[in-house]
């Protein structure tokens, strides 16, 4: 798992989704969310070091206070529902990405690059984040639309994962309590992993090119799907 979150945060999107059903098996919805959170921080640092040079700022200032906004009401929601429906809003977050990418793939017109989309994604992105750290497929949603270059979409996302799971560490600790001490330990000696993880996900992403990489994106999040349902 920790390799897949590593490849994940260098451009080999989808990756990390498929670790968030294998955790949640394990420890439960919110429980995996938790244990996962600090292993994605540490991943996104690497992402973004890589990468920083890519992203568009442009897109990331109307996503990132909506974010915030979907993150607290993410952690609001969160409090309240119990473990079967945390993985059926996991389950139902990933497939309805898989659809909406699919029908952006065959209708090749720009979605709106406007405020009210934006806000309504950036809300989107910081409530599944929290919810299950499930974000990866609503972003991706979000960039593939606006047809970002290759590196400027790992770019940003690197950069808007980095600053949102940071920024939901105290709601896990504070309020959710998954992430202890114990969970943390366990983070730290995955950390060998990641950064194996991160060395992979940049030659394969160096080696793939454009359209295919769009539809690499798209496959990883359908598997990652799959494995949620069964």
């Amino acid at each position: 798992m920790a390799i897949f979150v590593g490849m994940s945060k260098t451009g080999v999107h989808g990756t990390g989704m498929i670790s968030v059903p294998l955790l949640a098996s394990v420890f439960g919805g919110q429980l995996s969310s938790g244990i996962m959170l600090p292993m994605l921080c540490i991943a996104d640092v690497i992402g973004v070091w890589y990468y920083h040079r890519h992203a568009s700022w442009v897109h990331l200032k109307k996503l990132f206070p909506w974010a915030v906004v979907g993150t607290i009401v993410g952690t609001i929601v969160g409090s309240m529902i119990d473990d079967h429906i945390f993985r059926m809003i996991m389950a139902v977050t990933i497939m309805a990405s898989v659809v909406i990418m699919l029908w952006l793939e065959q209708h090749k017109e720009d979605i709106p690059d406007n405020k009210p989309f934006a806000a309504v994604t950036g809300t989107a992105g910081g409530f599944t984040s929290m919810v299950g750290n499930l974000a990866s497929s609503v972003m991706a949603v979000y960039f593939l639309s606006m047809r970002l270059p290759k590196d400027a979409f790992i770019g940003t996302t690197a950069w808007f994962f980095m600053v949102m799971n940071w920024f939901k560490v105290p709601f896990h600790v504070f309020a959710w309590h998954t992430i202890s001490w114990n969970s943390f330990l366990l983070d730290l000696i995955a950390l060998p992993l990641i950064g194996i993880g991160a060395f992979i996900g940049i030659l394969i992403v160096k080696n793939i090119p454009e359209r295919i990489y769009r539809l690499f994106i798209i496959g990883m999040t359908l598997v990652a799907a799959i494995m949620m349902l069964i």
